[in-house]
């Protein structure tokens, strides 16, 4: 099976004040609540196909991807940090709003997306009808019987990284290397070529295909949660929130589940395990996710 992703409806660019470009598409029901759709570190939003495809009839989709990732021109500089992107996600909807006109809007964000929605949410405003955050990578803070766990799957994430190819012959083969990892062998089928396609971008000088994200700045991402300070209790919010997460009770997978069970166990937050999912649960059980979320929203009422 293999994944063709749709034309937009509408795409337009917008800069950030420091003159990142982001480049956003419209997909879906021009008529139906708003979702505003990212990416976890070091992929981009095309490569979650499988997951936001199916949401087109209901909703309509703003899918990004956040700087130096995806389809957006790579920013040279010291820009490329949690602060910067809870800055980009602000001046997003602020964008988008004045773009299109506003309305009812939801965020739904994984992993790195949700970590950067969270420290917006709490640090520079609540901009949302409701948020959705897909296994955010939450570290607790020193002296948490879960922090040093989840800081030696951080720095395995930066040996990862810093180690990983930044070039490849072709997309295929990226999908292998997606494909032999452990972490990523329940992606429903096509998902491994469909990532890798958005994560590279060809590189017509060097004849080969080169990392949106660059080995690095994916790196950075990961060093840096282990410096943010960020388990937020549940009424710093100024709206509801929801965590969909990996199954903190299966084995072999990232110690996400169990940061995001403890968040909910201690500050009440709403939240589901998908069972038998790891962190990439959008593209392992597409269907169970978005019954979560679809649920979520109704129950809240917010009805596409």
């Amino acid at each position: 099976m293999s994944f063709t992703l749709p034309e937009p409806l509408q795409s337009f660019d917008l800069t950030m004040d420091d003159g990142a470009v982001i480049r956003i598409r419209r997909h879906g029901n021009p008529g139906g609540v708003r979702l505003f759709l990212s990416h976890g570190n070091g992929f981009a939003i095309d490569g979650y196909l499988p997951f936001w495809g199916k949401l087109r009839e209901r909703f309509e989709l703003i899918v990004f991807d956040f700087r130096n990732h995806g389809r957006n021109p790579r920013i040279v500089g010291e820009g490329h940090n949690y602060t910067r992107l809870s800055r980009d996600l602000e001046l997003i909807y602020l964008g988008v709003s004045q773009e299109l006109g506003k309305r009812t809007s939801v965020g739904v964000f994984h992993s790195m997306a949700g970590r950067a929605a969270m420290k917006h949410a709490v640090e520079i405003g609540w901009r949302w009808d409701a948020l959705v955050l897909f296994d955010p990578p939450n570290l607790p803070p020193a002296g948490h019987w879960h922090h040093e766990t989840m800081c030696a799957f951080e720095r395995r994430l930066v040996d990862y990284a810093i180690n990983r190819p930044n070039r490849f012959k072709d997309p295929a083969e990226l999908a292998r290397d997606y494909a032999e990892n452990r972490g990523h062998a329940r992606w429903v089928e096509g998902a491994h070529e469909l990532m890798a396609r958005a994560v590279l971008r060809r590189d017509e000088a060097g004849g080969d295909w080169v990392l949106a994200c660059q080995r690095e700045m994916e790196a950075s991402i990961y060093l840096e949660a282990m410096t943010m300070d960020l388990w937020p209790r549940r009424e710093e919010f100024g709206g509801p929130v929801k965590l969909i997460c990996a199954d903190p009770a299966m084995k072999g997978v990232p110690p996400t589940g169990l940061a995001n069970k403890a968040l909910h166990d201690e500050y009440g937050y709403a939240y589901e395990a998908i069972p038998d999912t790891g962190h990439l649960l959008q593209i392992e059980k597409p269907d169970a996710c978005i019954a979560a979320m679809t649920s979520f929203l109704d129950e809240n009422g917010i009805a596409g």
